[in-house]
């Protein structure tokens, strides 16, 4: 409902009154004419209204009938309107209490997520730090391996080095052997 069909609705409202009241203001003028008719009536017997006096007052008498069946109508049709408003503004009260409920649990919900965030993120950085760790253990053991490899090697080498150029021994075969010492002879 917007914000202009609230003055309406005011507008009507006391629209609807001020019919009520002269509703009433003409339930109690006929009730009084009515009484006093009777009174007079019933005092004086030789008393008879005139016909034309009568009839203008019965159709008088129509004419306020008629009004009041048209403002009877007019209330009737504003209570529809009055009564079709109220649904709808019940209704958007509900859709607003719904919106608001709504929107408190997404906020919570965003307030939430950092920490939400930072859980998983721990969950998932756990096994890769366990990696790191397995990873880090290794490459210190095989730096203790390389140091250990190049310790002996710089040993080794430093032996070697005292007594000239390391070659390879190869077998010999026993034919080449006697060969060998055959060059002597001649």
């Amino acid at each position: 409902m917007s914000q202009s069909d609230t003055p309406n609705i005011q507008v009507l409202s006391t629209e609807v009154s001020q019919l009520r009241q002269e509703l009433q203001l003409r339930d109690q003028l006929v009730q009084q004419l009515s009484q006093e008719l009777f009174r007079l009536v019933k005092g004086n017997t030789s008393f008879m209204p005139q016909q034309p006096e009568f009839e203008r007052d019965l159709s008088h008498l129509h004419a306020l009938q008629e009004q009041l069946q048209a403002v009877e109508q007019q209330v009737a049709f504003y209570q529809d309107q009055i009564t079709t408003r109220d649904s709808e503004i019940y209704q958007l009260r509900q859709s607003v209490q719904e919106l608001t409920d709504r929107t408190r649990m997404l906020e919570q919900v965003v307030q939430e997520l950092p920490q939400i965030y930072r859980r998983k993120f721990e969950e998932r950085m756990t096994p890769v730090r366990e990696k790191i760790a397995m990873l880090q253990r290794e490459n210190r053991q095989l730096q203790a391996e390389l140091q250990s490899v190049s310790y002996r090697l710089a040993l080794k080498t430093r032996n070697t080095s005292h007594s000239g150029i390391d070659l390879p021994n190869f077998p010999r075969p026993a034919s080449e052997q006697t060969n060998i010492s055959t060059p002597q002879n001649a």
